[in-house]
């Protein structure tokens, strides 16, 4: 076993100063430099982790053992692929790539060289959403909200990819079932994708799930209500908060679940390297990312076609 992982970030914008920040810290990491087109940028970064700027992510090629890739979602394919053929483990944001030939392609290329994928769904790793899995059992109904205001700078994916992909990511995990049905809704308000999503996915297994995505709202909501047959649970990510509703004696009660808040990123961040390490799979696998992906399209596909009128 490696004493330490050499790690390098690809990307220095405000996710991916963060990834470089906390990789920083982590024991047993080795941040062996910091890669942005931006060289001023990266080089601020690099500056403030203590470690090495790059303007072209190919001089890191062969000089890590793992990286993580944070960059626009075009950029996602070539420069993971670059990576795992250089035999580093990566940990790709979401979207894991712009389509699913790509992301095939990826785990391809990951299986041929005996390298790990894992996608960023920051969502799995919120302490609350993995406090509250131990009490979920066979939902009926879920219905999801992420809300938040309009970000310029994400501009080459809709905010079912940008946004409503977390708690796609999250109800596939939960579910495990698949999907049977999926009718979803939309507009563009400030960019050429959609703004505003609405999905309603029917699974085999019954459950029905209700999405809603939207990047130019006032507030700020990030929060899963997930129904059963026992009892009724409602989470608020932001928060790290959840309650649980039960029926007792003909009375519903409720009570807020003891939860032990941490940091998502440097949780996953934390495992990464772990799964680096010892070689074992991520809590959200490649195969996942693309799952997620594949359902994220298929929500996109049909509120562009509603938009043109098809």
């Amino acid at each position: 076993m490696k004493n330490s992982i050499r790690v390098a970030v690809i990307g220095a914008g405000k996710l991916g100063s963060k990834h470089a920040e906390v990789y920083s810290r982590l024991p047993g990491v080795d941040l062996v430099g910091v890669c942005d087109i931006d060289l001023p940028r990266a080089k601020e970064i690099a500056r403030r982790c203590k470690t090495t700027a790059y303007g072209d992510h190919r001089a890191l090629l062969g000089a890590v053992d793992a990286a993580s890739i944070v960059v626009p979602s075009r950029l996602h394919h070539e420069i993971s692929k670059e990576f795992l053929k250089s035999r580093a483990h990566i940990l790709v944001e979401k979207p894991m790539t712009a389509t699913l030939e790509e992301a095939d392609d990826l785990l391809r290329t990951a299986a041929e060289n005996g390298r790990l994928i894992q996608v960023g769904h920051i969502e799995r790793f919120n302490s609350a959403i993995r406090t509250i899995r131990g009490i979920i059992r066979s939902p009926r109904f879920i219905e999801c909200h992420r809300l938040g205001s309009y970000d310029p700078r994400v501009t080459d994916v809709g905010v079912t990819l940008d946004l409503m992909i977390h708690d796609i990511d999250i109800v596939l995990d939960l579910l495990r079932s698949p999907v049977e049905h999926v009718d979803a809704v939309g507009a563009r308000i400030l960019s050429k994708s959609e703004d505003i999503a609405n999905a309603r996915i029917r699974f085999a297994n019954r459950c029905v799930c209700d999405l809603t995505a939207s990047r130019v709202s006032a507030e700020v909501m990030r929060k899963i209500r997930i129904f059963q047959d026992d009892a009724y649970l409602s989470l608020d990510y932001v928060t790290q908060e959840a309650l649980i509703y039960t029926k007792e004696n003909g009375r519903i009660r409720h009570k807020k679940i003891d939860i032990k808040k941490s940091d998502s990123l440097k949780e996953e961040l934390a495992d990464f390297i772990d799964c680096a390490r010892h070689e074992r799979k991520p809590l959200v696998s490649g195969e996942e990312g693309r799952e997620a992906l594949a359902l994220a399209l298929e929500i996109s596909r049909q509120i562009s076609q509603s938009q043109s009128g098809n």
